[in-house]
């Protein structure tokens, strides 16, 4: 399995961020806190793209989650080597190299400890939003039935249809995958094959899928939102994971 050039490619988005850096199970993490009153049995573990914790983006996507509710922790899955930001301009990285020292003997310890300090703070339940590279992890824990719901948005270096069908059979997590129409790693073909797997009440637990329309791979976390189609996609798809995680968490 490996990376696309759209994997490394986007803008960064203006903010400051609101959270903080903490460690959890002596992972570093970037935790984003509601403001209001908000279940401490639950927590949203934000699995990022290769950019990682240190990419604006990502801390600003955190933050909105929170505002709408979810306590969400960004563990750092990358193990403090997230592809440096200058690369989504210049695309100047070997992502080949990088993606093989980055398999699941690295991120799985690492959302391992992090799960299970949590459980030892007392948090029962847990969903996963995965971004790019962080649907594989979400997937995997899927799989072991860790999580109870899944989302994921423009998903990377899964196996069509095997791991779709792999979900089927073994999870018990409702599943949202945001999709777009230029996609190399999850192109329409896969889109189709997940609706034929999982759609149409095949998969009880629950399975959407969203489309956008003008938007590649990276839209829902560095698309250009100058572009009108783009910041639909990127607003809709976020959109649609609060209204997912509102339903299944």
């Amino acid at each position: 399995m490996s990376l696309c050039k759209h994997c490394i490619s986007g803008v960064r988005h203006e903010g400051i961020p609101e959270g903080k850096i903490e460690t959890i199970g002596d992972v570093e993490c970037y935790i984003a806190t509601p403001n209001v009153d908000y279940p401490k049995d639950k927590v949203l573990l934000f699995l990022t793209d290769v950019f990682g914790i240190p990419l604006n983006n990502n801390k600003l996507l955190a933050d909105d989650f929170a505002r709408n509710g979810f306590r969400t922790i960004v563990p750092d899955i990358l193990a403090g080597d997230a592809i440096p930001a200058d690369a989504l301009s210049t695309g100047n990285f070997d992502i080949g190299a990088w993606i093989g020292k980055h398999q699941a003997n690295v991120y799985r310890p690492i959302l391992d400890k992090v799960i299970a300090t949590l459980k030892e703070q007392g948090v029962t339940k847990f969903a996963t939003t995965g971004f790019c590279y962080g649907a594989r992890p979400a997937f995997d824990l899927a799989f072991d039935n860790v999580t109870s719901v899944t989302v994921v948005n423009h998903p990377s270096l899964l196996k069509i249809p095997e791991d779709l069908e792999k979900y089927r059979d073994l999870s018990k997590a409702s599943l949202l995958i945001n999709s777009c129409e230029v996609d190399q790693q999850f192109p329409q073909e896969a889109q189709a094959k997940a609706d034929e797997i999982l759609g149409g009440g095949k998969f009880a637990p629950g399975y959407e899928r969203t489309y956008w329309e003008g938007c590649t791979h990276g839209f829902a976390v560095r698309g250009d939102i100058s572009d009108p189609k783009v910041k639909a996609g990127k607003e809709g798809a976020f959109k649609a994971s609060v209204e997912f995680l509102i339903k299944h968490l």
